[in-house]
């Protein structure tokens, strides 16, 4: 006769791998005439995760003005930096691209800089006549500017892993010599107009890029984030250097992990 196989009796090692589901968004880029792009967006269900091991999670920073946001990390899973509007009028690539800066020649940066499929985001657009363009965000490009007018930053992507709808990685919006371009939804930095008011930075843990500035008063993009998911009958260790938050719902865990470096394993 079998005997019964008794609980717990089973080291770690031969316990199946966790199934995670994982959103991880970069810092957005910083802005300058032309808006930032927003940081890389990648979410799927289903990584297969051993217990035991150590995985990296790094949360990335925004940019500062016309300089390129931070990639974030979670384990084999990287989303990369969105790419600012910089000096001149050329915007950087990145997970999104940055805005082309004011005038005929102001081209925007690519996006999806990383070649993942499905894409992290979409280009910055071109500038125009006394117009940067706008940053790209996580489901669109930015907008090119009508004359004077600052082109709005590509929109950003809704996102159900922590429980409610987020919009995240929204592109900013570029800086008019009359009016300033809008933010992308998610969290994209609203864009200057002449003297008016300043433009304003991407949100904090969306990855949005900065607003561009007119005279290349840009601002900061916003910082990324990393979000699991997980069976609630799954543990995890998490290390220094690592700021977090947790809940449970609906026989999940969610840990949504909001600034700097570190790792964490589960068991």
């Amino acid at each position: 006769m079998i005997g019964a196989i008794t609980a717990g009796t089973l080291s770690a090692g031969a316990l199946p791998p966790v199934s995670v589901e994982y959103l991880v968004v970069a810092g957005g880029g910083g802005g300058r005439n032309g808006g930032g792009g927003a940081g890389g967006y990648r979410t799927a269900a289903g990584l297969s995760c051993n217990r035991g091991d150590s995985l990296t999670i790094t949360v990335g920073a925004g940019g500062a003005t016309a300089t390129n946001g931070n990639n974030s990390q979670f384990s084999t899973i990287s989303s990369t930096y969105g790419g600012s509007a910089i000096n001149g009028n050329q915007g950087n690539a990145g997970g999104s691209g940055g805005g082309g800066g004011d005038g005929v020649s102001g081209v925007g940066g690519a996006g999806n800089l990383g070649g993942y499929s499905p894409v992290e985001g979409f280009a910055g657009s071109n500038g125009t006549v006394q117009s940067g363009g706008g940053g790209g965000g996580a489901s669109g490009a930015g907008i090119i500017g009508s004359s004077n007018v600052g082109g709005a930053g590509g929109a950003g992507s809704a996102n159900s892993i922590s429980g409610s709808s987020v919009t995240y990685a929204g592109g900013g919006g570029g800086g008019g010599s009359s009016t300033g371009g809008a933010g992308g939804a998610g969290g994209g930095g609203t864009g200057q107009g002449g003297a008016g008011a300043a433009a304003t930075a991407g949100t904090t843990n969306l990855g949005g890029g900065g607003g561009g500035g007119w005279g290349g008063n840009g601002n900061s993009g916003g910082s990324g984030i990393v979000i699991i998911k997980f069976s609630d009958t799954v543990s995890i260790s998490v290390g220094g250097g690592l700021t977090q938050t947790n809940t449970s719902s609906g026989g999940f865990k969610i840990y949504s992990f909001t600034a700097g470096t570190g790792t964490v394993s589960f068991s």
